[in-house]
Order: C-alpha cells, then structure tokens, then sequence
C-alpha cells in the first residue's frame, strides 16, 4: 500500500506531480478535504485555515488561533490517512511526520523562485511580477515559519529528504518517473515492522487528542507509546485525579487495545511546576 509524502510550495508543480502518481498508481490524495476536516474540528471556517496556512491571517485572527490544536488535528489526519495506504501527500507537514516510517518516500519538489513568479503570472492572468512575487514569497514564509515551529525544522533544508526534484529541469512526468522508481527500490519496501511503526503513529496521535480535547486531561504533557494497540502513558501528572482520567481518557479511543499507566502524580498538586495550578 504505496504511501508518498511530498513537499508543497506554489508555483513548485508538485500538485501536478501529485495528481499524476495518483492517476498513475491507483492512489488517492489528501489536500483539499484536510481544510474542511480541520475546520470542523477546530470550529472555525475552513477559510481561516487556508489564511494561517498561507500566511495571510491578520493578527486578531493569527493570535486568536489555536495553533497547538491545529497541529495535533494536522497529525492525527495526515497519519490516518498514511496508516490506511495507497496515498500521495502533499503538503501539511507530511515529509517530517511519516519520516520515521521506511516505506513512506519523502520528496522535496521544488524550482526556482522566478520559475514560480512566472507560473502564478500565468496562473492569475496578469502581468504584475511583483504581486506574484509577494505572493509566493509570502506563502514560503509561512511554510517556513510553520515547519520551523513544529518540527524544529529548516524548511527545505536537503538533508530532511529522501529526493529532491527540480521541476526546472526536470519535466512532470519524468519527476513522476522517478518517484515511481523509487518505489520499487528495496529501501521503501512495506514489511511488517514497517507498516505496524505507522499503524502505532497514528494510534498515538488519537491517543494525543484525545486527552488535549478531554476537559480534565487538556493541560497534560506526557510520553504516548504504542506497540500493537498496547498503550503506554509515561511521564509526570499534577494528581492522581489527572492521572486516572489521562488512563480513562486512553483506553476510550478506538483501536486501543489495553493501557498501562506508568504517571507519576505529585503528592501536593500545588507544587507542580506548572501555570495551571
């Protein structure tokens, strides 16, 4: 159940890249419907999300966003769509969360920027090179900024990638060639370890909001393990009260099978170091 996760910058063809290996292989994609999950979750429209993405929020609305909860959502989505196979994903931080899974190929598309100040000239029907210029740039600050602040990440940098495509130089389908290419290689072969390391990402990314959605386990930060439906909740709780409801709270989700707490609560709530208290 071939798994892709591509990188997604304007103007860089990877949309074209990504609806070709689906056409090609029989796969499904994962972009547009992501917004509108993310919005119903969040309870707000699917435009705000589209804004923060693109960095065109205003700054009520940039401050007002609940940004942790959009990437927990983000997560939780890209690694079920992932866990159920035959996908190509562009786009919403899907190179750094599957880059763990040794199945999933994870391809940077890119081309230089007055490439792609061309493309979205042709794209709007217009002849204001600065316009598009600000655009793209815009929307590359975003994506940078959003890659740092989540995954620590340079965005872009080449060493977070298994490939990297030029589109300048290299036409759509022979990018498309390649990537299928290296699919067949034995390095992104699907084994039975693999496939369960993803199935466990996305179990523990339930797990995750689950509690951060769940009014009396929201504030806990703590280590999900996984292995085979098996639960594992570690770290520190303010009191015991938290610490059975971070286990009620788990063994709730579907496709948990058990849950073992190993939470260690604070005998004084009050000298937990934290500001909830």
């Amino acid at each position: 159940m071939p798994v892709i996760a591509l990188t997604q910058g304007m103007g860089s063809l990877a949309q074209d890249i990504a609806e070709r290996l689906a056409a090609d292989l029989g796969l499904q994609t994962l972009e547009h419907e992501m917004a509108a999950r993310l919005a119903d979750k969040m309870h707000v429209s699917r435009s705000l999300i589209n804004r923060l993405r693109s960095g065109k929020a205003g700054l009520i609305e940039g401050l007002r966003a609940d940004k942790h909860a959009m990437a927990l959502y983000t997560a939780e989505e890209v690694l079920d769509a992932a866990a159920r196979g035959n996908i190509v994903i562009r786009g919403w931080g899907a190179t750094q969360l599957l880059r763990a899974v040794p199945h999933v190929p994870c391809i940077r598309i890119m081309r230089p920027l007055e490439k792609r100040v061309d493309w979205l000239m042709e794209q709007l029907d217009t002849d204001d090179r600065e316009l598009a210029r600000a655009e793209i740039e815009r929307s590359d600050q975003a994506n940078a900024a959003r890659m740092h602040d989540q995954f620590g990440v340079q965005w872009g940098d080449p060493v977070l990638f298994d490939m990297v495509l030029n589109t300048e130089r290299l036409s759509v389908e022979s990018c498309v060639e390649q990537i299928k290419n290296l699919l067949k290689r034995p390095e992104f072969a699907e084994t039975t370890q693999s496939r369960k390391l993803l199935q466990c990402m996305a179990l523990s990314a339930r797990v995750r909001v689950a509690l951060s959605t769940h009014a009396q386990t929201q504030a806990v930060d703590i280590t999900i393990e996984c292995n085979d439906g098996r639960i594992t909740l570690r770290g520190i709780v303010a009191d015991d009260e938290e610490k059975s409801a971070a286990l009620r709270v788990a063994q709730g989700v579907a496709g948990v099978t058990s849950v073992e707490s190993q939470l260690k609560a604070f005998s004084d709530a009050r000298r937990f170091p934290t500001h909830r208290r």
